[in-house]
């Protein structure tokens, strides 16, 4: 083989071994596994919270574009020939060494951003001879494997900038306040020249080496052209920030779900850091207030109808011990007893369904269901309430009896629907109860549903909630909560709902917006709840204790609504839409109890979902016939020439008892006359008379007095006259008899048993019952 032949050999395989080195051996592990902080910026990428890494250092994740800025200032200062080099430059070695030389000490290394990129990855080691020369081989590999831009990316979110601060986001942040897109001449050209002596940026260390360097990098600028007299003479006014800002925390707890629920580092959420502040120093006035009651913990959430986007989130505002009231727990996104902030959603769905009309009368009495007896919060009745009425006076009875109506697994699948990812048993194992807080939500959920219920309204498409900008992107329509038709009457029904400290006169001012909302309270005095919409913007709040504890004042009209009122105070007025009229259909019902007139009442107008079919004609108007003194009487006992034929609006005798009481006009059905009661009973005419208590197929327990002896149940029963008389008898046995107030006290061996009550006219009730042993 001849000289040059392998002199070629020789370097060829030099070369081939030279790319194997740097194609094949390992980089730094750190390039792949460096551990970040979490950063959460809100909708216009204004900082709203951050978490130190792994190993206690404030790195972000790296920009994905240099600015343009400091990307100038950064190659003008520490390498103009980036460009030109492979990641190692000749030319600034031979100048290094040749002003080494003269100096007679190190003045210069020499090394490119490549080099320091690639001590940055080695831990900074000792300067001497053979570390340059690693260094030299990493740069050139690392050249090899990435472009230019990727490399002076890297380098800047690896740059020391002081103390624990590494990179150029995390330093734009401490120092500045803003993303490094946002940075001034100025600010870029400091940022540039401070990892050559971070130390420097500290107050007291001979912070004026720092400003002259900031400066003369300025004055390089300039001079290349990069920035104008003008910009210059701006850029050397500025002055040095002081120590590193505090990073904001005004949503700790959405960044602490977030971080759980995904391993990115860099969170652009749909929050509004201004609003966020505002809302958190509202829930922090009013949960000091509220931890003189016994009160500890608040939560907000907001969110914006135009595009269904969380704007401000609050996870939890403690006030007393933070260990026992869990000033950790994101209580926004904790699942906690819904109390009666899911009825409007059964009044809806029912509206929907054709089940009823705003103005139906929904019974509203004693009510016992296997042992279930729902009490209104006055523990109050009324006999028979308006659905729109027990809707905003939240009325616990009348809920209760609309949903069996609805059906409950209709009602649990309808909520799953809707979006509570909450409820994990089975409809039964809810039971009724599931309407007044027997199940758990979370204040995010439920905020998020009542949002899109206005979204319902307004016909907007049923996008799901984001508090992600991501997930907005991404995210399909689902279903509408409710039709527009009926989403806007249910809306409508909860305007009436009373404010905090006054009537519904709140409507006379033109200063007042309306508010659409709902409050909750749930068994135990544990959770208060307020969640309402003015027609922009749906407003959610929590209180109660994080450990469950109860408090006695604790209540949603009196503990979070005045929050949620000020919030919205705090957002201003909004317009409230119009009702949507294509999906709205009139109808003419009963003026007193909102059934379908049927030709037998005075009718009234009023607005029905579009596709909805309720129709019941009305069962409380009946046509009676009366004689010249006012007495009823039937064509056995009168001619019918001689009678006077009338409609009338009568209740069941258990609903009318109750009724007649708020209701000072209601008038009675007349009496039978004498010689017609005999034909009135044989005509299976329906009892004046009812029993409130027990009810039908009702098991009581009967207690054991302290003498051992067998105690006493009250039994109560109602009539429709005043003056009438009731005979009392259980199973064959006569008991008594009782006038105006009938309630007997009486004793019962366990088993069934039946009760009979017969009145001075003859009619007659049966009525079994169950007494339960021990």
């Amino acid at each position: 083989m001849t000289f040059w032949r392998r002199i070629i050999l020789l370097l060829l395989i030099i070369g081939v071994s030279v790319v194997a080195v740097l194609q094949f051996w390992p980089l730094p592990e750190r390039l792949t596994n460096t551990p970040y902080a979490t950063l959460m910026l809100d909708r216009n990428d204004r900082l709203l919270g951050a978490r130190i890494a792994a190993d206690e250092q404030w790195r972000f994740v790296p920009v994905e574009t240099l600015p343009d800025k400091y990307r100038r200032a950064l190659l003008s200062y520490e390498d103009k020939r980036f460009f030109a080099h492979p990641g190692v430059d000749p030319l600034a070695i031979a100048r290094a060494a040749w002003l080494n030389a003269r100096a007679g000490r190190v003045v210069s290394g020499g090394s490119t951003l490549t080099m320091q990129l690639a001590r940055l990855l080695r831990d900074d080691p000792p300067r001497t001879l053979s570390e340059k020369a690693r260094e030299a081989v990493l740069a050139l590999q690392m050249e090899w494997h990435f472009s230019k831009d990727e490399l002076l990316i890297e380098y800047a979110s690896r740059a020391p900038f002081g103390g624990n601060i590494v990179g150029l986001r995390a330093a734009a942040w401490r120092y500045f306040g803003r993303e490094p897109a946002a940075l001034s001449w100025a600010e870029a050209a400091l940022l540039a020249v401070l990892p050559n002596a971070p130390s420097l940026i500290h107050p007291g260390r001979n912070r004026e080496r720092l400003l002259a360097k900031r400066n003369t990098l300025l004055n390089a600028l300039h001079s290349q052209g990069d920035l104008s007299t003008t910009d210059l003479k701006l850029a050397l006014l500025e002055p040095l920030p002081d120590a590193p800002r505090p990073l904001p925390g005004s949503a700790d707890h959405l960044l602490t779900s977030l971080r759980a629920s995904s391993p990115q580092h860099l969170f652009h959420t749909t929050l509004d850091a201004d609003l966020q502040h505002r809302v958190r120093e509202l829930a922090r006035q009013h949960g000091q207030r509220l931890a003189g009651e016994g009160v500890h913990n608040v939560a907000v959430v907001v969110i914006d109808h135009i595009d269904l986007a969380t704007r401000a989130y609050v996870g939890n505002i403690t006030h007393g011990d933070a260990h026992e009231y869990g000033a950790a727990v994101d209580i926004a996104s904790a699942p906690r007893s819904t109390g009666s902030v899911l009825k409007p959603l059964l009044y809806g769905l029912m509206l929907d369904d054709g089940l009823l009309l705003p103005d139906t009368l929904v019974p509203d009495l004693p009510t016992n269901y296997g042992g279930f007896s729902p009490e209104n919060f006055d523990h109050a009745y009324r006999g028979a309430v308006p659905a729109h009425q027990a809707l905003s006076q939240s009325l616990n009875i009348p809920a209760v009896r609309m949903l069996r109506e609805y059906g409950l697994g209709r009602f649990h699948s309808q909520l799953q629907r809707m979006g509570m990812g909450t409820l994990f048993r089975s409809a039964e194992d809810y039971g009724l109860t599931l309407v007044l807080g027997g199940a758990e939500g979370t204040l995010s959920e439920l905020t998020g549903i009542y949002a899109r219920l206005f979204a319902s309204a307004l016909q907007a498409p049923p996008y799901p909630v984001a508090v992600l900008q991501s997930a907005m992107a991404d995210r399909q329509p689902g279903v509408p909560v409710l039709s527009p038709g009926a989403a806007w009457l249910t809306l409508d029904a909860l305007r009436d709902v009373a404010r905090p400290g006054t009537a519904r006169q709140w409507r006379l001012f033109s200063s007042s917006q309306p508010i659409a909302w709902k409050t909750g309270t749930s068994y135990g005095l544990r959770d208060a709840w307020a969640i309402g919409s003015n027609g922009r913007y749906t407003v959610g709040v929590w209180a109660g204790n994080g450990n469950g504890e109860p408090a006695p004042t604790l209540g949603g009209a009196a503990t979070a609504a005045p929050l949620m009122l000020d919030v919205f105070s705090l957002l201003g007025p909004a317009r409230w839409p119009e009702p949507p009229l294509a999906d709205l259909k009139t109808v003419h019902v009963c003026s007193d109890d909102g059934y379908l007139a049927g030709g037998r009442c005075p009718t009234v107008e009023r607005l029905a979902p579009l596709h909805s079919h309720f129709e019941t004609v009305t069962p409380y108007h009946v046509r009676v016939h009366l004689d010249s003194n006012g007495q009823r009487v039937h064509s056995q006992c009168e001619p019918v020439s001689d009678m006077r034929h009338q409609d009338w609006f009568v209740l069941p005798p258990g609903q009318a008892w109750f009724y007649q009481r708020r209701h000072p006009h209601y008038r009675p059905l007349p009496a039978w006359r004498d010689d017609c009661l005999a034909g009135a009973r044989a005509m299976n005419s329906e009892p004046p008379m009812a029993l409130i208590y027990p009810h039908a197929g009702t098991a009581i327990y009967i207690p054991v007095e302290l003498n051992g002896r067998l105690g006493r149940a009250v039994f109560r029963a109602v009539h429709q006259r005043a003056d009438a008389r009731l005979y009392w008898h259980l199973d064959a046995a006569y008991l008594g008899e009782t006038r105006h107030f009938h309630e007997w006290a009486l004793t019962a061996e366990p088993g069934w048993h039946t009760l009979t009550l017969v009145d001075d006219q003859g009619f007659r009730l049966k009525q079994r019952f169950k007494v339960l042993g021990k």
